[in-house]
Order: structure tokens, then C-alpha cells, then sequence
């Protein structure tokens, strides 16, 4: 059996003492249950099984409008509704899908004939999922010094309550961190390990697997070689923190950037290298107990996120990984879609067999088998 896919008992560990804020004994009594590593194990494998990915459909009011206004679409509820419901709702898309990441607003609604979305996900073979983060906000004490921290641990664990009763079983928390001008710098990169840690606490806490976001941004005319520094040096910090606040490797997974060229340098980096640059980061920071690694596309176009995620797979299977490489993508699985759809739903069969198409071949680049 290939060293990326193997399975096993997973062993009980004591988990090392709670810090900063997370969890600890004396929160025991807010607890329902002990934490089941092996329900969040089996639900972590799951979502990276066969080749599978994410549908990432957690965009904020706010990004969605840009999207739909690139396509001249109105943003209204219903037509957020209309088109996210024409994405569960493809037939067969549990076949390449394992997982969708729902927003606050879209776990509520339901489809046009009463039936919630999260129950035709589930009814779909997916598993729903939900993001927690209220999103990045300006790192002080230098608001205009171009770093964020993720906001959002303010009645988390009551909202994780909350969410896992709508029928959300996994969660996502994104980080982001640019490239340029002594950026990241460690101020940035230790506020936003602690607060991705204390949030993987918490949803483990609550019967969540928790997927991990460091996202260092594509933005900038950077070199391969910067994003694999700024990327080596993000994963060690929040691995470090999640190990401090007791967060169990196994029951996690870790949606990262592939380690890349920066959009605008003139020298971009071939899918080879951004596969052997990616997986050479990735041996250095990520435990081989965590059950999956699922990329971002982070602003590449469509075909080259499937394109490079093939490249390191294809690596992978030669070389030997630890685990699943697989995607968890918003543009770049639905941005044919979307177009097509167009805020009509008679387009909605059409869109539906673009949605599908993408969703296929991430599938095959996820195992390393894309089809030319």
C-alpha cells in the first residue's frame, strides 16, 4: 500500500497543557462529551478520500457580490440561494466532491421547495462544512502596514455549538500573509498561528474537524524561492501553536497555498518546480499525522490549478507523500459555472455540466491521472 494512503488505528495520546485561551480543564464542565479523535479522524479521511476535493462555497456577502457583478448579476439572497443551490444540487457531483464549505447565510437557507441545503449535500454523499473566521482585519499596531490578523474567536464555541446542530461536520478558519517589504513579518505570522490554533481547538472541541488555512497570498512580483521562505517559515509557526494548544494532527487538515511564483514576476515557475518546490516545503512543516493536505488556488486561473495540483501529485506518486494532495477550490471550480449560469436558472443545466467538468478533472489531478 502507498505510503499516502495508509490506514490504521490511530492511537490516543496525551494531549500537552492548554494555553493562550484554549480549552483546558477547567472548561471541562462546558463540555457534552470527551473528544472523539476517531470520529474526526474518519471524517478528516473522508473528505480526502478517493481522490475527492472541496467545493469551496464560503464567500462573504461581499465577495460573492464582486463575482456576481463581474457576470452582471444582482446579489439578493434568493440569487445567492438560486446559485449555490444549482452547485449542490449537480447530479453526480458526489462522485468528485467530498465536502462543501458553506457561509453563515447559506447553512440557514433551503432550496425552493423547502428542502435545506446542508440535507441535499448530505443526501448528495458530501459532508457539510462551515467557515468560522469573520475575516482579516488590519494587524495593529500598523493599520496601513499591508498585514492582517483573522478575526472571529468572540463566541466561538457557542457558534460551533450552533453550527454542528445545523449539520455542519468539518470548519475553516483562513490566515493570510503577503509577500515584500519584510513581510511576513513575525508579528503576523505568530498573531495568526495563535488565532488558527485556538480556533482548531475549539472545533475539535465540538466534534468539527477543523481545516487549517495559512494562505500566503500570490500578490506581487516575488520569486518561487520567496513564497517557499515565507510558506516554510508560516507552517512551522502554526504547527508549532497547534501542538501548544493541544490540537490533534490527525483530526485536522491543512488547506495551504502551492508554493509559487508571485502573479506578477516576470519568471513563473513550471508546474514541475512548483511541485517539487511544494512538497519539498511541505516534508519540512506538515506532520505526517494529519490525513490530508487540500489546496487553495489562491488566484491561479482555472486550468492551472488543476494543472499544477496534477504536477504534484504525479511527484508524489513517484517520490512517496504521507498524504493526500488534494483541493479545496472557490473560483476555480465554479468560475465556468458561474458564467455560464449568468443569473439565469434555465442556463442551470448547462452551468451544472461546466461545474461537473472541473470538478472531474481536479479528481483526476488529485490522483495524478489528469487527462489532457
Amino acid at each position: 500500500m502507498s505510503p499516502r494512503h495508509r490506514t490504521g488505528d490511530v492511537k490516543e495520546r496525551p494531549a500537552p497543557p492548554a494555553l493562550g485561551g484554549t480549552p483546558s480543564a477547567e472548561d471541562d464542565t462546558e463540555r457534552e462529551a470527551p473528544l472523539d479523535i476517531a470520529r474526526l479522524h474518519e471524517t478528516a479521511t473522508a473528505l480526502v478520500a478517493d481522490g475527492k476535493g472541496l467545493l469551496a462555497a464560503d464567500e462573504s456577502t461581499g465577495s460573492i457580490r464582486k463575482r456576481f457583478d463581474a457576470v452582471g448579476v444582482e446579489s439578493t439572497e434568493t440569487s445567492r440561494r438560486d446559485y449555490r443551490h444549482m452547485l449542490v444540487g449537480t447530479p453526480g457531483i458526489g462522485a468528485h466532491v467530498s465536502g462543501v464549505i458553506l457561509y453563515d447565510e447559506t447553512i440557514r437557507q433551503a432550496a425552493p421547495d423547502g428542502t435545506p441545503l446542508v440535507r441535499l449535500i448530505e443526501d448528495a454523499g458530501m459532508i457539510p462544512g462551515i467557515k468560522v473566521d469573520t475575516g482579516a482585519k488590519p494587524l495593529a499596531p500598523e493599520p496601513d502596514g499591508g498585514e492582517t490578523v483573522t478575526e472571529g474567536l468572540d463566541g466561538l464555541r457557542d457558534r460551533f455549538k450552533e453550527y454542528a446542530a445545523l449539520g455542519a461536520r468539518f470548519a475553516k478558519w483562513r490566515a493570510v500573509y503577503s509577500i515584500g517589504d519584510g513581510r511576513p513579518s513575525a508579528r503576523s505570522i505568530h498573531v495568526n498561528a495563535h488565532a488558527l490554533a485556538r480556533y482548531a481547538a475549539l472545533a475539535q472541541e465540538n466534534g468539527l474537524v477543523p481545516i487549517v488555512e495559512p494562505e500566503v497570498l500570490m500578490d506581487g512580483g516575488h520569486d518561487i524561492a520567496a513564497c517557499f521562505s515565507a510558506t516554510e517559515a508560516v507552517q512551522h509557526a502554526v504547527f508549532e501553536d497547534l501542538r501548544i494548544q493541544g490540537v490533534r494532527p490527525e483530526g485536522m487538515l491543512l488547506k495551504p497555498n502551492m508554493v509559487i511564483s508571485g502573479k506578477d514576476a516576470a519568471d513563473q515557475a513550471d508546474p514541475d518546480t512548483v511541485a517539487e518546490r511544494t512538497l519539498a516545503c511541505f516534508r519540512r512543516t506538515v506532520p505526517a499525522a494529519v490525513p490530508g493536505i487540500v489546496f487553495l488556488s489562491g488566484g491561479q486561473d482555472d486550468e492551472q490549478a488543476t494543472i499544477n495540483l496534477d504536477a504534484i501529485n504525479r511527484r508524489a506518486r513517484l517520490e512517496g507523500a504521507p498524504w493526500p494532495l488534494s483541493f479545496s477550490y472557490g473560483r476555480a471550480l465554479q468560475q465556468a459555472a458561474l458564467k455560464t449560469w449568468a443569473g439565469d436558472n434555465a442556463n442551470a443545466g448547462a452551468a451544472r455540466a461546466a461545474f461537473l467538468d472541473r470538478a472531474k478533472a481536479n479528481q483526476q489531478a488529485a490522483l495524478g491521472q489528469l487527462v489532457a
